[in-house]
């Protein structure tokens, strides 16, 4: 008889996250009630997100107590159903609520169902999953960009900031990216189609930036915060736009950075909103279908770090933190 498996917060993470803060628990595989279905996941989705559930902090979402799993969303298979929507064999997307775990039970309205031949399963954790969806919103719905402007992205290589690119360029824009190491930079440029990859590790960013985008920033598309954010503050034009939808270098410092160019947003009038794309649910199929006929028109591209075994999951999730991933990062459960 099968078991379930589940990673679970041990302790509150102090500075960066470390394999101590996981517990992994064994338990039976649980029996769905009315309403629900038993799903035996495939595929686990890591993402900069999930740090912030790990804390005590005021967020716009609970975060993972003690003894909790950690939250985090996957695709499975529907082993038992009672709930009349769905069947066995169905491949489903679950909420985040599922977590790290080899089984769960959920409610079928949380769910949703997912096509196999239209795309592989792990892309519905990726460029047409969380990922695509919020560069899509983001893009579409703040940055606003028209024809011709500049959007810069940074982490650009990763899930979100790959499909940011991409769309700017299908929407008729100059698309820069920033991205750390010269492999990073050279596959955002020569397979994504970028026109410009600026490497934050090389030392020269603003220098490079700025010769990159010989006509200021447009719309920028943050991803990192810290130093990368502060020296893109110094290009923006007037009246451009910021999304701010990640801040990943203060996700794990004792002592977030102080913005020196902050001022920035003051003198150029620019607009500079937050984003969750949880604000645009009601509108994801839209979303997913545009960015689905792009992918079967290869001109939406994606790369994944796959881990194997729930057992990896901690592991990748650090190495996710420090920029060890290319692309997307995976588990692959199954």
């Amino acid at each position: 008889m099968a078991h379930n498996k589940a990673w679970t917060l041990a302790s509150y993470p102090t500075g960066w996250v470390t394999e101590e803060n996981f517990k992994l628990l064994e338990s039976p595989v649980p029996s769905p009630k009315d309403g629900e279905v038993l799903v035996k996941n495939l595929w686990l989705s890591l993402d900069p997100y999930m740090r912030g559930r790990m804390s005590q902090a005021k967020s716009y979402a609970r975060g993972v107590e003690i003894g909790e799993v950690i939250t985090g969303e996957t695709v499975g298979e529907v082993l038992e159903s009672n709930h009349p929507g769905f069947k066995h064999g169905d491949k489903v997307l679950t909420g985040q609520r599922m977590g790290w775990q080899l089984y769960g039970c959920m409610k079928g309205e949380v769910l949703t169902m997912v096509d196999a031949a239209r795309a592989p399963l792990s892309c519905y954790l990726g460029c047409l999953g969380m990922p695509g969806l919020t560069a899509y919103f983001g893009m579409k719905e703040i940055g606003a960009p028209k024809a011709g402007e500049t959007v810069v992205v940074s982490a650009a290589s990763g899930a979100v900031g790959s499909v940011v690119g991409q769309l700017a360029k299908a929407w008729g824009c100059r698309a820069v990216g920033i991205a750390g190491g010269q492999a990073k930079c050279d596959y955002v440029v020569k397979e994504l189609g970028f026109d410009a990859c600026v490497d934050y590790k090389a030392g020269n960013l603003f220098r490079d930036l700025k010769a990159a985008c010989p006509k200021g920033v447009d719309v920028s598309f943050e991803n990192v915060g810290g130093e990368v954010f502060d020296t893109v503050l110094r290009l923006m034009n007037v009246f451009s736009r910021i999304i701010v939808c990640g801040m990943i270098s203060d996700y794990n410092a004792t002592k977030p950075y102080e913005l020196k160019n902050i001022r920035s947003v003051l003198v150029n009038r620019i607009r500079m909103q937050g984003m969750i794309v949880f604000d645009w649910h009601q509108r994801y199929p839209e979303a997913r279908n545009e960015l689905a006929g792009m992918l079967q028109q290869r001109k939406l591209k994606y790369r994944e770090s796959v881990a194997e075994g729930l057992e990896s999951a901690p592991q990748a999730f650090i190495g996710l933190l420090k920029g060890r991933n290319f692309g997307k990062q995976l588990i692959k459960l199954a």
